[in-house]
């Protein structure tokens, strides 16, 4: 049910793709790292002086792990690394989303990389297995620099851990051949399905993975939530308060109104299709899926989430974020890698490179940022947007929720007793099995 998002597609930059570099580190210590960073104390001024401040320990190399589709941006931003820091940089392929498991293991053992890059709900999974530093010296010039959202994804049980790197969401595409203008209220679309749908010609205003509480929690954020305080509190449970069942039932009532199909026949590829063969007019989808459209011919936007009963409509969001491997021999040169590639000037240069969307306030800000429609459309649904949350009770959720999501949808069953049962199962998880 998670996902791994990739950005490259956004702005209809090519994807670039290399083989991956399997030369061992030799910078790794089987035990995990002490601090020898000065005070963070002593990191009181903003910008380039803490930089200056700490140094790289005496013969320091760095292995980087990331994926294949990053590597034109790590190795560029290395270069400039090494120039100036005197420290070698090696790269070594490695999905984001595959690098907290392939540190459980290579980390002890000193065969991890010394910094590492991931998804923020692989977090808690990193933390209680003792595998990242803390963000500790650079942690007020990354407070000041990114975004709020994106902070509380890399925080966890009150510390911050990662230095934000780009940031992901979905949003609403349309077809402005369809609809010129992109809707702002559901109550909008539910008009034009009116007009326009025709089941029998697959004519449908709009399709989403109605089945996937991912791409659901929109109808759930109009008052409810997963987890309490930021994600953090697997105690608290807002998934069947009087906010969550109000949009739960409207989600059920939009099988009559706008897409008389059960979940199982509403597939990423099903509505791919439909949009791009132009009979789709709307598609709540994620930027991986921008290039396609726009090899197809389709003249499309990318605009925020309608309303949902007169509330604002919060995307489920993730954040890749930089961490320092506990176990790195080398901790200091692994944190000024860190910050180094995380700044307002490497994620201008990555967004350039690659198309991730900076997590940087200033970056994001920037006209070769925003003077992208398409772009710019992600951004605005990410600034309304809900980190997942990432401790390791998450995983209780995907499943009991998704049951809920289906008896609503498919078979019409009331939705407070549907998330109701949804809850006991997930308490019942939290408290007893082991997260699945």
């Amino acid at each position: 049910m998670k996902k791994t998002y990739v950005w490259t597609m956004v702005a209809a930059m090519a994807l670039v793709s290399a083989c991956g570099n399997n030369g061992g580190n030799g910078g790794n210590s089987a035990e995990p790292a002490a601090s020898t960073a000065p005070s963070p104390a002593a990191n009181a001024d903003a910008g380039g002086a803490a930089a200056e401040e700490l140094q790289p320990e005496e013969g320091a190399s760095l292995l980087v792990w990331e994926s294949k589709e990053e590597r034109p941006f790590v190795e560029a931003i290395a270069k400039e690394f090494t120039e100036k820091y005197g420290v070698e940089v090696k790269f070594e392929e490695l999905g984001a989303g595959d690098q907290v498991n392939k540190l459980i293991n290579d980390g002890p053992a000193g065969l991890g990389a010394d910094v590492v890059l991931f998804p923020h709900d692989n977090l808690g999974k990193a933390v209680s297995a003792g595998l990242v530093l803390p963000n500790d010296y650079f942690e007020e010039e990354t407070k000041a620099a990114s975004s709020e959202i994106a902070l509380n994804a890399v925080t966890y049980d009150g510390m911050l851990y990662g230095y934000p790197r780009s940031v992901e969401t979905y949003a609403l595409f349309y077809n402005k051949k369809l609809m010129p203008t992109p809707p702002k209220t559901f109550e909008e679309i539910e008009a034009f399905a009116k007009t326009y749908n025709d089941p029998k010609a697959n004519k449908y205003a709009l399709m989403w993975e109605v089945g996937n509480l991912y791409f659901n929690y929109p109808f759930l954020s109009t008052g409810g939530y997963i987890y309490g305080d930021n994600g953090q509190n697997k105690d608290d449970i807002g998934l069947n308060n009087e906010g969550a069942v109000e949009g739960m039932t409207y989600y059920g009532s939009l099988k009559s109104k706008l897409l008389p199909l059960n979940s199982g026949d509403i597939t990423y590829d099903i509505k791919k299709g439909l949009f791009m063969n132009g009979t789709l007019a709307m598609d709540i989808n994620g930027p991986w899926t921008t290039a396609e459209y726009r090899n197809a011919g389709i003249d499309f936007g990318v605009a925020p989430l309608p309303s949902i009963n007169g509330k604002p409509a919060s995307s489920f969001s993730g954040i890749k974020a930089w961490y320092v491997n506990s176990f790195s021999k080398y901790p200091n040169a692994a944190r000024l890698f860190a910050n180094f590639t995380s700044t307002k000037e490497a994620q201008l240069k990555n967004f350039e490179m690659t198309g991730a969307l900076p997590a940087n306030k200033d970056a994001a800000n920037d006209p070769s940022v925003q003077s992208n429609e398409i772009v710019k459309g992600f951004l605005e649904q990410f600034n309304q947007s809900t980190p997942m949350p990432s401790i390791p009770e998450m995983g209780n959720v995907w499943s009991p929720v998704g049951a809920a999501l289906s008896d609503v949808w498919n078979e019409g069953k009331d939705a407070k007793t549907a998330l109701d049962n949804a809850v006991q199962q997930i308490k019942d998880a939290n408290n007893g099995a082991a997260p699945k």
